[in-house]
């Protein structure tokens, strides 16, 4: 059975608009689809999160948990997406990429200022971690 977890959708939403609240109408619109404890992994869970961004959309630059490998898949439009040092590379609908446990995600955004875009995000993460979003300070 899949469980939403309304209290870790509300605080994942919450860490990824928090450093950017003036900016509420650009900022990316952040789901918990699903949440699944791993039962051949001990310790790990998959949590699937829907990233909706409008046109001009953005979320500000983040780390995830230490124990968090990401595959993001681009569902609708185009994304901007720069991680650690690496280019700044723009995917678009069917394409995607990931990030390893402690990768830094500078830039993610929408690349359109006129049409919207989404991605599925699966993590690979701790059980216990809580919060799936620190912001860059």
């Amino acid at each position: 059975m899949i469980r939403i977890s309304a209290i870790a959708a509300a605080a994942f939403a919450a860490s990824l608009l928090a450093a950017g609240a003036s900016h509420a109408a650009e900022a990316a619109k952040v789901t918990l689809v699903y949440e699944h404890a791993l039962p051949n992994v001990p310790g790990k869970s998959i949590r699937g999160v829907l990233v909706e961004y409008g046109p001009g959309g953005f979320s500000e630059g983040h780390t995830h948990p230490n124990s968090a490998f990401i595959y993001a898949t681009v569902l609708e439009g185009a994304i901007r997406s720069q991680v650690n040092d690496g280019p700044v590379a723009i995917y678009k609908a069917g394409e995607n990429f990931s990030e390893m446990p402690g990768d830094r995600h500078a830039v993610s955004a929408n690349a359109s200022k006129t049409e919207p875009a989404k991605l599925l995000a699966v993590f690979v993460v701790d059980t216990d971690e809580k919060q799936l979003v620190h912001p860059l300070k």
